[in-house]
């Protein structure tokens, strides 16, 4: 793995990168200066539209989570496990990661968009929404 990939992680994770370490801060800087607001997010209902569409489905929870309930189909990788574990998801097709609200597979997103991954989508109010809208089918 390439040194500069982690370094982000440490800034966000707040361990005592320095600011001044500008590699770092501009590669961060240029993913800032075109990221849309949305930028990789997905709602329930948008996924009703591409449900065909051979996605992938990571539930970026613990085990015992995923073990509880999740989205048929899907591959559970821990989110702290993400960057260790990327080859397992492809680059090839679309990607919809997931955790209960969306903070942890935000988190994810970053790391993998980081690493160079961009076939990535976070799914909007995670699991917990996609369960409620399943309930109101």
């Amino acid at each position: 793995m390439k040194p500069i990939l982690l370094l982000p992680f440490l800034l966000c994770l707040g361990l005592g990168v320095q600011a001044e370490e500008a590699p770092v801060l501009e590669a961060i800087q240029e993913y800032l200066d075109f990221a849309e607001y949305a930028d990789g997010a997905i709602t329930p209902e948008q996924l009703a539209s591409l449900e065909d569409s051979n996605i992938l489905f990571v539930d970026v929870r613990d085990a015992e989570r995923y073990r509880a309930g999740h989205i048929p189909g899907a591959i559970n990788i821990e989110w702290r496990q993400i960057l260790e574990r990327r080859e397992e998801i492809p680059a090839g097709r679309p990607v919809v990661l997931y955790c209960d609200t969306g903070l942890a597979s935000s988190r994810s997103y970053l790391i993998l968009r980081l690493a160079g991954r961009e076939n990535l989508k976070v799914l909007r109010g995670g699991y917990l929404m996609w369960k409620k809208r399943q309930k109101a089918r």
